[in-house]
């Protein structure tokens, strides 16, 4: 590729921030709030024009699940955005707390409140394009991208929650990708809605899921008609009424970190969406004979990209032997969910069910594993954190934490020990006194048992 040199120029700088969050998915909403819930003055820095990510502009439309099946264990902050974004759906039985259906539009409004109600300000539309960082593992400044050019912002303390490690990327960090061998990485996954649906028949007819034997998608893909859709991921939920979110398909061959592949992905996914719909009104007509598609994601659901190696590197290991440590900043519960690249897709529900056996390592009521603080902690970056699916862990447990209520945990701690590192001398990120950095927390309600 050829290359061309920038006409060096002065950009305009603010550093007037003592804490700045890039990325306003879950982990950025909850670092941001954090952060300036403890007294930094903080920024958050958001590419599209919503907070929220995975859960609005993705269209994801439910929770995973917020307990351990005996109690809820993403408190905190995590708690409240559920308990805000469950009041918003009030057909979900009161009692439920896992796979909890989401009304987008509403879960918006709760993250703005959450963060701004906090005292941080917002920056929307605007794009990490560059780092400066020093010899020593310092980040001193970012470039930005947006409607005003390109401009620079300095923090004493910066955290990653791009969920594809862009910050830590930039800044020339340590990560890997995928299987770090140039693998395909979990396919993705564009969501949609439908609207007009028959709610009495969604409700009480056949479960869509692929997990049932007796689901159309099985018809689906055996009817050839509609060869976009390649397995029997499926699911759905009611989020308004007669309305049904969807998390179905993959988009295969999908690389987050490549701006080409995120353009053809879009423009595919949009296309798969279509055939969902047409492909349920045929052989699910009681519900969605008349179904209307209503909208598409405006950002594709993304499973992996690179993952930060940081002080410690939670495990598969870890996760078998529900592994405790004095530094965790939360519990997770959530199973290994790792979604196969094309040729490994299951077509068949006895072929999805092995699989779902063989890969899936489900904890037992009550059982939940630790995340470490030095999981958050870039190895060579001194004034960073980093929270969200692009943690420090191997790729089978990242298949557990890339999760949005894991997400909002690991958010919550990261900012508020960047505000705890803000405030010392060296902003050093990796010497923040995980003792009291957990004391706060509990004080916070995070559910860290001994």
């Amino acid at each position: 590729m050829e290359t061309f040199s920038l006409t060096a120029r002065s950009l305009p700088l603010d550093a007037s921030w003592d804490v700045i969050v890039v990325g306003g998915g879950p982990s950025g909403c909850t670092a941001a709030a954090a952060a300036a819930r403890q007294g930094a003055r903080t920024l958050l820095v958001e590419g599209s024009g919503a907070l929220g990510g995975m859960g609005t502009n993705a269209l994801v439309p439910a929770w995973c699940p917020f307990s351990d099946k005996k109690q809820i264990i993403y408190r905190g902050l995590a708690e409240k955005i559920f308990h805000a974004s469950k009041a918003s759906t009030p057909h979900v039985p009161k009692a439920q707390l896992d796979w909890v259906a989401i009304s987008p539009e509403d879960l918006k409004l709760i993250y703005d409140d959450l963060v701004l109600g906090h005292g941080a300000q917002v920056l929307f539309h605007t794009t990490l394009a560059s780092v400066e960082r020093d010899a020593d593992g310092a980040v001193g400044t970012l470039v930005v991208a947006n409607k005003s050019g390109l401009s620079a912002l300095r923090a004493k303390v910066y955290i990653d929650c791009t969920g594809d490690a862009d910050l830590c990327h930039f800044a020339g960090a340590e990560s890997i990708k995928g299987d770090g061998e140039g693998g395909a990485l979990m396919p993705a996954t564009h969501c949609f809605v439908l609207t007009n649906v028959d709610e009495y028949a969604y409700r009480h007819g056949e479960n869509l899921h692929g997990s049932n034997k007796n689901s159309p998608i099985y018809a689906i893909l055996a009817s050839g008609r509609y060869p976009l859709i390649a397995d029997a991921h499926l699911c759905s939920n009611l989020i308004g009424p007669r309305t049904v979110g969807f998390n179905a398909g993959h988009v295969f061959d999908f690389d987050n970190t490549d701006p080409w592949s995120i353009s053809r992905g879009l423009t595919r996914g949009r296309k798969l969406a279509r055939a969902f719909r047409d492909a349920l009104a045929e052989f699910a007509p009681a519900a969605f004979g008349n179904a209307y598609l209503a909208l598409t994601g405006s950002m594709m659901g993304v499973r992996e990209t690179r993952r930060v190696t940081g002080d410690y590197v939670l495990t598969f290991e870890d996760y078998m032997r529900r592994q405790s440590f004095p530094d965790e900043i939360c519990r997770n519960s959530y199973y290994i969910d790792v979604h196969r690249k094309v040729e490994e897709a299951a077509r068949s529900f006895e072929q999805l069910k092995k699989s779902d056996e063989t890969h899936s390592h489900r904890y037992a009521p009550g059982e939940s594993h630790g995340v470490p603080y030095r999981c958050l902690t870039p190895k060579t970056l001194r004034n960073v954190l980093v929270a969200g699916r692009c943690v420090s862990t191997d790729r089978l447990v990242q298949g557990s934490v890339r999760v949005m209520p894991t997400c909002l945990a690991m958010g919550e701690a990261a900012g508020l020990a960047a505000a705890l590192a803000a405030a010392t001398p060296g902003h050093d990120t990796h010497a923040v006194d995980t003792a009291h950095l957990r004391t706060l927390l509990c004080g916070y309600g995070a559910y860290l048992p001994e």
